[in-house]
């Protein structure tokens, strides 16, 4: 295997915005580990897509505990190309992880206590192979944990030197607002925000980005493609052995009740010169409050057509119309 060596130019073309009110950047597009990251995709292609992404100005990988599928493997496969090729490069890049979905049996492998936390983040340390993470996560809200003890955890992650900043995700407004104020009283600000938003999911506008700006705090966004529908890959129906037909997160009944929204953007994007996907990207980063939208990629070549989203124009108003008038039936 030919030694890496990444792009001298991989600045030159990726944007990057500051999450909230910290010191960190990131790009406008960071790549995402949900799918693709597992045994069922060849180490090659997994490393190809990560290196290649680098290699186009994506610094920042995020991945959660439960990753892969199996649980787990997208952190020991990232481990690994890190190990091999991206170790001299630790610096530049921004890795984070999650936890707070299921990950061992018993009380103690799930949700938002403080030994759940701690203990997983060691366990992701270790399979990713590093002494400390960029970001870490709590994953999901847990209303039968106090919220002092969860943003506490975050806070001890950071005090131990084994994450350089505390997020959250899942999280409705008055539960964010909450947040914020326990670990800014903490002494560890909270960094950002990772919400579900889409074209088809919007839902963060109700609230939730009002209080990540006022209290100015990052945000970025995860299911930007809402799950591959706003792509090429629907337009025509379910295709044989697609996710729809397997994921509990898309159904193909989801997509039926959709379709004539995604068919009535994709003419949209067709006019502006993009495909469906990269102005569904473009869409997201719009408002200014959009720290990042988090990309998959199963190939290179997929990765590199949706970073030609940050290469389109400005949505113009009557276009932004003209987007809320296709998605005026509701979204699924």
């Amino acid at each position: 295997m030919p030694e890496f060596v990444a792009a001298p130019g991989r600045y030159e073309t990726m944007s990057y915005r500051r999450a909230g009110n910290s010191g960190l950047d990131l790009p406008a597009l960071s790549l995402g580990f949900w799918h693709n990251f597992g045994p069922a995709t060849p180490p090659e292609r997994q490393r190809a897509i990560v290196l290649r992404a680098f290699d186009l100005g994506i610094t920042h990988l995020d991945l959660a505990n439960n990753y892969g599928p199996p649980a787990g493997s997208a952190e020991e496969n990232l481990g690994r190309i890190l190990a091999s090729d991206l170790r001299p490069y630790r610096d530049e890049l921004v890795i984070s992880t999650k936890a707070g979905y299921g990950m061992w049996p018993g009380p103690y492998g799930d949700f938002g206590s403080r030994k759940y936390l701690l203990a997983s983040l060691d366990q992701s340390l270790k399979r990713l192979g590093l002494d400390y993470v960029d970001i870490f996560y709590h994953h999901r809200p847990d209303s039968a944990t106090p919220l002092e003890e969860t943003m506490g955890a975050l806070d001890t992650a950071v005090l131990q030197g084994k994450a350089l900043y505390a997020g959250i995700s899942n999280y409705g407004p008055a539960e964010t607002k909450r947040a914020i104020d326990i670990l800014r009283r903490l002494g560890t600000p909270l960094l950002i925000h990772q919400p579900s938003y889409s074209m088809l999911y919007r839902k963060i506008e109700d609230g939730l980005l009002e209080v990540l700006g006022q209290e100015r705090v990052g945000c970025i966004a995860f299911s930007p493609l809402a799950q591959g529908q706003l792509t090429d890959r629907y337009l025509n129906g379910t295709p044989a052995g697609s996710r729809a037909t397997h994921s509990p997160f898309l159904t193909t009944d989801t997509i039926a009740a959709n379709l004539p929204r995604i068919r009535a953007l994709n003419d949209v994007a067709a006019r502006r010169g993009q495909t469906l996907a990269q102005m569904a990207l473009a869409w997201v980063l719009r408002d200014p409050r959009m720290t990042s939208a988090v990309i998959g990629a199963s190939s290179v070549e997929q990765l590199e057509a949706n970073v030609k989203a940050l290469d389109g124009p400005p949505f113009e108003p009557a276009e932004l119309a003209e987007i809320d008038g296709c998605l005026a039936s509701g979204a699924a």
